[in-house]
């Protein structure tokens, strides 16, 4: 059979995609929270709208025997749950391999051989597993002969807990595997808007020209959630938030955000700018954590009118570890001299929302005296580029009120939005991100030096908490972050940029 070209968007829309040729996905952890939150209805997504050829399959691969039969049933009810029809979901579910392998146990990955068997499909492997598994996964598969010349590996983030451990997985997988057919994956990078990224700034004179300390006043990257642990307890309270989503998706936003103009689009060309990003980030080391990081743990609060547990109350015990991180950083570059760029990410924040807010300098002398909304000066422009819920961008400006017998002047948002200026569904992230392994596309993954660079920095960031930052602040679930959080921006006559999600 041909392969199946990607038709995620209107076919008069779409750009020439490479077809996704037949394959078989073997996933690691297939009985886990990421698999079945993002994995499996993603890939039911793409097989409902005729991505995935025929032939391919899906192996799920699940450690304990109730799984067998239980796995299925828990993807079909959950698939189910979101929309998808009775027909679809059977249809999904007919392309699942249950395969029983031990990661640590050598002799088990036979019958994961013998489930594969003989074919030339695309072979990929995908490590939705603690990262202390990596290393003996990719050896086991090299012992049992599964690998194929054409065998890719997706190894999920955070990849290790500091540089040594990064190395130390990156080395072992390139023993096994060559650079280029490794998938660092994160699955921010995915996102529409984050890709929209390039767009904006490279093919937009407007904003290209202003991308700089020239015009920008300050950089605001927050990445909000209102959940709590869930399911991820054991992994979260060892790694924390700064290792959950600092290394990882802020740093990838941004580097996309402030890297200079690749030569090119491919894979290399743009990671090696976002590395040059990294490499220019100023060092936060030893005291400097005390003015230029917040550390918070969220106590008990409310959401939605229901008070809701603290931190330590869902562990069951007590603990040090951060759910809450905001850093004032800055890039030592020409271009980004002298502009603090503030990073904000938590855990039980009011509401779900990931954005990059951009202020402009004001205007350098106002001739309409205090006529903004501000008090004696107009307020500065900002582009807001919204990742999440909804993904778009919107650009405040200065407007004078129609019919205003006396000039008055207010900020008005220009605001679009993917949804309604393109009328088509933006795919998941990990729909994008899953089909461009198989496609061979490395693009939107992380190469090991970008991996390395970011742990790089965020090294001393820990070593500095445990000297002379161990406790947290705590904050209440339901709000914004510690108070100090609103100090780090405060003390340099800045606010943060609140969500306005209704205008």
């Amino acid at each position: 059979m041909d392969a199946v070209v990607d038709r995620a968007v209107k076919p008069e829309a779409a750009p020439q995609r490479t077809p996704v040729p037949p394959f078989d996905l073997v996933i690691f952890g297939a009985s886990g929270d990421l698999a079945l939150r993002k994995l499996f209805p993603a890939l039911a997504q793409r097989n409902q709208e005729g991505v995935l050829p025929e032939e391919s399959r899906i192996l799920a691969v699940v450690r304990k025997s109730e799984d067998m039969t239980g796995l299925p049933e828990a993807i079909g009810a959950k698939l189910a749950g979101s929309g998808l029809s009775r027909d679809r979901v059977e249809t999904f579910l007919s392309r699942l391999t249950m395969v029983q392998v031990d990661a640590v146990r050598p002799e088990t990955y036979g019958r994961l051989m013998q489930a594969l068997g003989e074919s030339e499909r695309v072979r990929s492997f995908y490590l939705s597993t603690p990262p202390d598994l990596f290393i003996p996964i990719c050896e086991n598969l090299a012992a049992a002969g599964i690998l194929t010349p054409t065998s890719r590996v997706i190894l999920e983030k955070p990849l290790g807990r500091d540089l040594a451990s990064a190395r130390a997985i990156n080395d072992a997988v390139a023993a096994i595997l060559p650079e280029d057919r490794t998938y660092r994956i994160d699955h921010y990078l995915g996102k529409e808007t984050v890709q929209n990224l390039l767009v904006l700034r490279f093919a937009n004179t407007l904003f290209e020209r202003s991308w700089s300390s020239r015009d920008i006043d300050n950089v605001q990257i927050t990445v909000a959630e209102t959940v709590g642990l869930e399911a991820r307890a054991g992994y979260y309270d060892k790694a924390g938030h700064l290792r959950d989503m600092v290394q990882n998706h802020v740093l990838q936003l941004l580097c996309l955000f402030a890297i200079e103009p690749p030569n090119t689009l491919e894979a290399d060309a743009v990671r090696d700018e976002k590395v040059r990003v990294l490499k220019a980030l100023r060092p936060i080391v030893g005291p400097d954590v005390l003015r230029a990081t917040v550390r918070g743990q969220y106590g008990p609060g409310m959401e939605g009118g229901k008070r809701v547990s603290g931190y330590a109350e869902e562990l069951g015990q007590a603990s040090d570890t951060e759910t809450f991180v905001s850093i004032r950083c800055e890039l030592d570059t020409w271009r980004w001299a002298g502009v603090p760029i503030y990073l904000r990410t938590g855990k039980r924040m009011p509401q779900r929302y990931s954005e990059i807010a951009v202020t402009f300098k004001p205007v350098p002398h106002s001739i309409f005296g205090g006529g903004g909304s501000g008090s004696g000066r107009l307020d500065a422009n900002r582009l807001v580029i919204r990742l999440q819920p909804d993904d778009g961008v919107q650009l405040q400006l200065m407007m004078k009120v129609p019919g205003s017998g006396k000039l008055k002047i207010v900020p008005r948002q220009l605001d679009l939005r993917y949804e309604t200026a393109f009328g088509v569904r933006s795919p998941d992230a990990y729909e994008r991100l899953l089909t461009d392994v198989i496609r061979g596309d490395q693009t939107l993954f992380m190469r090991r030096d970008e991996v390395e660079q970011a742990w790089a920095w965020i090294d001393p960031i820990l070593a500095g908490w445990q000297e002379f930052y161990p406790q947290p602040h705590r904050y209440a679930a339901g709000s914004w972050g510690p108070s100090q959080a609103i100090g780090l921006i405060e003390r340099d006559g800045r606010s943060w940029a609140d969500p306005d999600f209704d205008e």
